[in-house]
């Protein structure tokens, strides 16, 4: 289930979010490599969020591999730069253009509820939340956390009580057979944080993957913040906000 695009008018030209996207950008070409192995090895290792370093869970100068012919060092302190430094990593190709896509689709929405500085704050703060999330849970593992899939969560989380009813235009794969559908958003995030909570609930601790825990924590951080940082004067002017105003049209 991919979102294609959402039937909410935008009022505002998202900044924040095309400069979160400039950047993320920024950092694939300028310190990945565009994927390139070994530039990316060494960001992911450089950059990368270890719960077991930062909770100091693991000796300093641990070796622990990060692909078949990469091996990365634990430091002798926490880094905590890179809970920051993190959220703008890709492990690859489809990690970034996935993350930046659902960014995109929810971002501006969310961001024309709340304007652009406040946004940028919400951004970083849930994104902060998710990776915290994804080391208490996670706390011995050594593998690099890197995505701004944590962040985004809490966007989706944000767009969940801010438009619950605005329709959401998915592209659905059914084996060979792939076909488009529409749907209020409550049910698109729902079935969304549904498999992330059951990942997370079914994830071997330290074995590396998708960050569950951070997506979930991100998503419910999202869901409570979003009262903190919604601005109501932005909001009167969407006319699907909420529970209160008329659905849109199917």
């Amino acid at each position: 289930m991919f979102p294609l695009h959402d039937d909410n008018p935008g009022f505002r030209t998202p900044w924040a979010t095309l400069i979160l996207i400039g950047a993320n950008l920024l950092v694939w070409i300028l310190l990945q490599g565009f994927g390139l192995h070994k530039p990316l090895a060494h960001s992911i290792c450089e950059f990368g969020v270890v719960p077991a370093e930062l909770l100091q869970r693991a000796e300093p100068g641990t070796l622990f591999q990060l692909a078949p012919d990469t091996l990365c060092m634990l430091g002798p302190n926490p880094a905590w730069h890179t809970l920051l430094t993190s959220m703008f990593l890709h492990g690859g190709w489809f990690h970034l253009i996935s993350n930046l896509w659902f960014l995109w689709v929810f971002g501006n929405s969310v961001e024309d509820g709340m304007g652009s500085i406040r946004f940028l704050v919400f951004y970083l703060l849930t994104g902060l939340i998710a990776s915290g999330c994804q080391i208490v849970f996670d706390a011995n593992s050594t593998v690099p956390m890197v995505g701004a899939s944590g962040a985004i969560g809490g966007v989706m989380g944000a767009y969940l009580i801010l438009y619950p009813r605005v329709r959401v235009h998915l592209l659905i794969f059914l084996g060979f057979y792939i076909t488009r559908i529409s749907v209020p958003a409550l049910f698109m995030l729902a079935y969304w944080i549904f498999f992330q909570v059951v990942g997370a609930l079914t994830s071997v601790s330290g074995s590396g993957g998708m960050a569950f825990w951070a997506h979930s924590g991100g998503f419910v951080a999202g869901m409570g913040l979003v009262f903190a940082f919604r601005n109501p004067s932005l909001l009167e002017r969407h006319p699907y906000h909420g529970w209160s105003k008329p659905s849109p049209p199917v």
